[in-house]
């Protein structure tokens, strides 16, 4: 797991303009800004350079994240936006001279309307925050992740998050209606639609939807909201191959009465390594079964959900005799199954920061690229044996290295080098869901098309010509 341990040197604020922390204190109140030991006590996130910066800063509204940001263009003070500090690319690193600009007060549900299906939020607020309030109304916002209750929707909004449902309900970007952000020279724009239908000029919602903080800071948003299921089900099934499981999710989604929710991927070493440490084993499982498939479908109350997956099951084994498969028969049981998919710190419990990656393909694509990846990490360094695990109805691959991070610069490059060299020619991206942040600059330098990392450049300089936004991020400096 990475090092999530407060880092003692933020105890001694670095230094800042003069007068600066006074007057941002001024503004926000004593209580809202953190420095020495009470900014030591708060937890950093998945990297502890996250509040190396040695302040930070809570407004509580949007006109407060305006007026500290007019304070920092005036004073030169560069800002590094945070939400759950979840990021796991170094999207929200901050360094001595800089200025953290919390969203944690900005949590409020503000609107929900279950007739609209819309819900309108502060940045800060988190998923599980969110879906607990549209499920008091038979709701959901179409999204989750295993992070729900740390992730916020202002972060989840700026790496255009994607999570377990994006097959389905597409990712972040496809979820927001509306936005509201302050730009980088301090202004407010507001642009909170809450309907499906807008013609009106640029949209550009957009530019700040993945952005990454780095063209300027959501405050609020309003979502998109879908009907909650009134039951689902759970089953996992052990394969003989990556085509198996792409016919498997084919035929899942092809289920009558019923909406498939989860098809998530996870290879034998992955699971074993999972169901190890959490002592779980079933005999309807084969364990020696190269790859496993976690699927959740969704319907009615006392609907047709167990049958469904029986019917699926019959039919899987008579295409694929080598398959097992276990349908959960109770809540415990069904959370149970996804913890093997989802408690992933489990692996960097044993190999703490060790380097992780996140690549889509086109489904098609998936079995080819793994077959040329594998044994080129293992020409590299014969130790590798990488932990591989995804959304893979929707063709998102992780994979975790089997060893402690970081890697040395010149091993790091070789990995790299295997994992992204083919991701473009083959329709795919070099980062599905974790975002650009500082760790995947370098990659997207070496996998873009020149013209779109030049537009990229032109946009970034015009609306933060003093690059006082996030520096560092996204864009190299």
């Amino acid at each position: 797991m990475p090092d999530r341990t407060p880092d003692p040197i933020i105890a001694a604020a670095p230094a800042l303009p003069a007068g600066f922390e006074n007057r941002l204190r001024a503004l926000l109140g004593p209580a809202h800004v953190r420095t020495g030991e009470a900014l030591a006590a708060i937890d950093p996130g998945w990297n502890k350079d996250n509040l190396k910066s040695g302040c930070l800063a809570l407004p509580g509204s949007t006109e407060e994240v305006a007026a500290v940001v007019r304070l920092c263009r005036e004073a030169g003070v560069a800002i590094v936006p945070q939400g759950g500090r979840t990021g796991l690319v170094g999207g929200s690193v901050s360094a001595p001279g800089q200025l953290v600009v919390s969203t944690a007060r900005l949590n409020a549900v503000e609107r929900l309307d279950p007739i609209e299906r819309t819900v309108t939020v502060g940045s800060g607020a988190t998923l599980q925050s969110v879906q607990e309030a549209a499920a008091a109304h038979g709701l959901e916002p179409g999204i989750d992740l295993p992070s729900r209750g740390t992730a916020t929707i202002g972060g989840m909004i700026s790496t255009n998050a994607g999570g377990i449902m994006a097959f389905r309900n597409g990712v972040m970007r496809h979820r927001v209606f509306g936005l509201e952000a302050v730009m980088p020279d301090g202004t407010v724009m507001s642009d909170l639609t809450r309907v499906v239908k807008t013609a009106a000029g640029y949209d550009l919602k957009h530019l700040l939807i993945g952005g990454e903080g780095t063209l300027g800071i959501v405050t609020r948003a309003v979502l998109k909201l879908d009907p909650l299921p009134e039951a689902s089900a759970t089953a996992l099934f052990g394969l003989p191959s990556v085509e198996a499981v792409l016919e498997v999710i084919r035929l899942a989604l092809a289920l009558p009465g019923v909406a498939l929710r989860g098809a998530e991927a996870m290879w034998k070493p992955f699971l074993d390594h999972t169901a190890g440490a959490l002592g779980w084993e079933s005999e309807a499982i084969d364990r020696t079964a190269p790859v496993y498939l976690l699927l959740s479908i969704g319907g009615a109350e006392g609907g047709p959900l167990p049958a469904a997956f029986e019917t699926l099951f019959e039919t899987v084994v008579e295409r694929f005799p080598e398959a097992s498969g276990l349908i959960a028969q109770s809540l415990r049981q069904e959370r149970d199954l996804w913890r093997l998919r989802e408690d992933t710190d489990l692996v960097y419990h044993t190999y703490p920061a060790a380097p992780s990656f996140d690549v889509s393909l086109p489904q098609s694509e998936i079995p080819a690229y793994l077959d040329r990846l594998l044994p080129e990490l293992k020409a590299i360094d014969q130790g590798f044996a990488p932990f591989v695990f995804g959304h893979l109805a929707d063709g998102n691959l992780h994979l975790i290295l089997n060893r402690p991070g970081p890697l040395e610069p010149d091993l790091m490059a070789k990995v790299e080098h295997a994992l992204y060299r083919d991701v473009s020619q083959r329709g795919g991206s070099f980062s599905a869901e974790h975002g650009v942040g500082t760790k995947r600059i370098g990659p997207m330098e070496a996998t873009a098309d020149p013209g779109k990392l030049a537009f990229m450049r032109v946009l970034k300089s015009s609306l933060d010509p003093a690059g006082l936004m996030n520096p560092g991020v996204v864009i190299r400096r």
